[in-house]
């Protein structure tokens, strides 16, 4: 994952330059930011059940070629020149698409890998491995969008996915059991959202999540147009906020995954969540290069500790057959809602400016995380 995740990072960064540099549109920008996470609304709840349904090996080993062919599909629209803002538009659909059942499956897989026990310090592994790419991928796209230029940051996107397709293979997981009141498709996804419903922890943090993705990360897909227009640091200095954002999260991954199982999740989980929206405040205000590296590392740190101690308390309290429904409501909040917020940030930024937007959106959710802490008291006792 670590080799793949850098070449989706340098993608992700070559892929919002070139579409801010084809069209100068901050809501054309914003869009194709809807429309790569917008099938995982739809379809990520369906990919939870197929996750508790189906081997996860073979899913995984579906989704990874598939993401694969769609970089180099875009490699080639560029290279010879004929791509086009709805090329990008399509194969953001599409990658979407795909989204919708990789990310489920490797959200539940991970603890068939190593058990409850290790679980937070997995998934303090998996984001170490995730931000350490946030890292290397923005700042390497950062010198190959000047060295070899678009083309090239997706050829390697589409090598990179041969890492994955590798270990996949190399890795040995139990076939689902077979249960012997064996649902249809719809009664087991109606099962698993009842399930949901019924736990109330569960409900809160799924809708603390919903809230982040919303409002709190738009400010990622709006970078290119505080690197280009407010900081005047081009492609370069993109690639080093971006990195900025990473080395934060994976100072905390690191730091999670040494801590391991410790106790008061909840209230770590809450002083995270509301330092992570007033940073976003602070840096949407930044007119400084320097300062906005800090805070974004602020900002990176504090995201991956809420988010990572969200997904552990999730994996720990859900029961092993709901697992894949579990967290595929967990992606459905985290990244299915997240286009939505996405195409409202472009909307916003269109008519009042990045700034007031990234601010508003960060002060939304500071409101809300204090709102929880006070009326759901109880989720300051979860250890």
């Amino acid at each position: 994952m670590f080799v793949s995740l850098i070449g989706t990072w340098i993608q992700a960064v070559a892929q919002s330059w070139l579409v801010f540099d084809l069209t100068k549109s901050v809501f054309l920008l914003g869009l194709v930011g809807f429309l790569s996470s917008a099938p995982v609304f739809f379809l990520s709840l369906f990919g939870g059940v197929f996750a508790d349904r189906v081997n996860k090996k073979k899913i995984l080993l579906f989704t990874q070629n598939a993401f694969m062919l769609l970089a180099f599909v875009l490699a080639l629209l560029v290279q010879f020149k004929v791509v086009t803002p709805s090329q990008i538009m399509f194969i953001a659909v599409l990658n979407g698409i795909v989204m919708s059942f990789d990310a489920p499956t490797r959200q539940s897989i991970v603890v068939e890998l190593v058990g409850k026990d290790r679980i937070l310090n997995a998934i303090a592994l998996n984001s170490a491995a995730f931000n350490s790419s946030r890292i290397i991928g923005p700042a390497l796209a950062g010198i190959f969008i000047a060295a070899i230029g678009m083309t090239g940051c997706f050829y390697i996107n589409g090598v990179s996915f041969l890492a994955v397709i590798i270990a996949l293979l190399l890795i040995r997981i139990k076939p689902p059991q077979k249960r012997s009141n064996q649902m249809t498709f719809m009664k087991d996804l109606g099962q698993g959202l009842s399930y949901i419903k019924n736990h109330s922890i569960i409900m809160i943090l799924i809708s603390m999540v919903a809230v982040s993705s919303f409002f709190g990360v738009s400010y990622a897909i709006l970078m290119p147009v505080f690197a280009n227009d407010i900081l005047k640091v081009g492609a370069r200095g993109l690639g080093m906020l971006m990195a900025a954002s990473g080395l934060g999260a994976l100072i905390a991954a690191l730091s999670l995954a040494r801590m391991g199982d410790f106790r008061r999740k909840g209230r770590f989980l809450i002083v995270s969540s509301i330092i992570f929206a007033f940073s976003v405040i602070l840096f949407a205000f930044s007119k400084s290069y320097v300062l906005s590296l800090a805070v974004l590392a602020v900002t990176g740190w504090a995201s991956v500790s809420a988010m990572s101690i969200t997904n552990t308390l999730l994996q720990t309290m859900v029961s092993d057959e709901f697992r894949g429904r579990v967290m595929s409501a967990f992606m459905f909040t985290f990244a299915g809602i997240m286009p939505f917020g996405n195409l409202v940030a472009g909307m916003f930024s269109q008519a009042f400016g990045v700034s007031l937007t990234v601010a508003s959106s960060g002060i939304i959710c500071a409101l809300f995380f204090i709102f929880i802490s006070v009326k759901y008291t109880k989720i300051w006792e979860i250890q």
